[in-house]
């Protein structure tokens, strides 16, 4: 399979775990990534708020960039950029002044047909080629955690349920662990607040780790790298803020996928994480 990819500033940056864990997956899953050329930022999460037509000509230049370039689908592993471009190409697709107007504000050819789709859209697709890969079991308790912006909204996104959404659960069911059933699979970690109220953030990532504890998870699972970010960058403050110890580590779903793949941990670079990830180590399968 050959798809778009685009992998945006967090995944070259802050979140370099998250573009090693699926660049690697995607070659085992013999899965072409073609980057889109030149791209840009997508504008989250500020543009948005600063101005309409900006929030909607930044994503609008990656997506012209990828038909320029012939490719039919971008994915977006990180759940902000994700989310960024595909709302910026439902709203242009259904008004046509709007799209013909920021084509000319991003001087290129843009027709929104190029289809934008998340890591779970795409890993999903390739559930038989990961169960016959799978060589060591990930087992493991692991509280499926997907956020705010995977499934939502759900008239942009259209892919698994907005409340209760069950694609990453079915995915690391598959590689051998245990989901557990816990209260905040959809809550909001606190976002881009980390930095200017990290209190905030602290209090609102706590109640995630605190009850993914509750309900007995050894990792907790994410596919985008903000809130991977709060979770595990931020542990410290969220311990003083429940008055606790919590190890839980953080894992990107690519991460546990490729551990159950038996891919190398360090190529899936477990060893970046604030809270240690090493040990959550696979079951290897006896070839007995």
């Amino acid at each position: 399979m050959r798809i778009g990819y685009y992998p945006g500033c967090s995944l070259l940056g802050s979140s370099r775990e998250f573009d090693e864990s699926v660049r690697a997956c995607a070659a085992a899953l013999d899965l072409e990534l073609v980057q889109v050329p030149d791209w840009n930022c997508c504008g989250a999460s500020s543009a948005h708020v600063l101005d309409h037509k900006l929030s909607l000509s930044l994503p609008a230049r990656i997506l012209a960039q990828a038909e320029a370039a012939g490719l039919t689908e971008v994915l977006a592993p990180c759940a902000a950029c994700f989310n960024r471009l595909a709302s910026a190409r439902a709203e242009l697709v259904a008004d046509p002044d709007l799209l013909k107007d920021v084509a000319e504000v991003i001087d290129l050819p843009f027709t929104g047909k190029v289809k934008v789709v998340n890591v779970l859209e795409v890993l999903d697709r390739c559930q038989d080629a990961l169960k016959a890969k799978s060589v060591a079991p990930f087992a493991h308790k692991v509280a499926c955690y997907y956020g705010c912006l995977l499934v939502r909204p759900p008239r942009v996104v259209q892919f698994d349920r907005p409340e209760d959404p069950q694609s990453m659960d079915r995915m690391m069911k598959a590689a051998g662990a245990e989901p557990v059933a816990w209260n905040f699979k959809t809550e909001c970690c606190g976002a881009a607040f980390s930095v200017t109220r990290t209190q905030m953030v602290a209090r609102m990532s706590g109640k995630i780790v605190a009850d993914a504890a509750r309900h007995g998870a050894e990792a907790i699972v994410v596919a985008c790298p903000m809130c991977h970010s709060n979770l595990d960058m931020r542990r410290p403050e969220i311990n003083a803020h429940l008055g606790a110890d919590h190890q839980i580590p953080v894992l990107f779903i690519t991460q546990a996928l490729g551990l159950a793949m038996g891919l190398d941990p360090e190529a899936l670079g477990l060893q970046r994480h604030m809270v240690p990830a090493l040990a959550l180590q696979p079951v290897a399968v006896s070839k007995a």
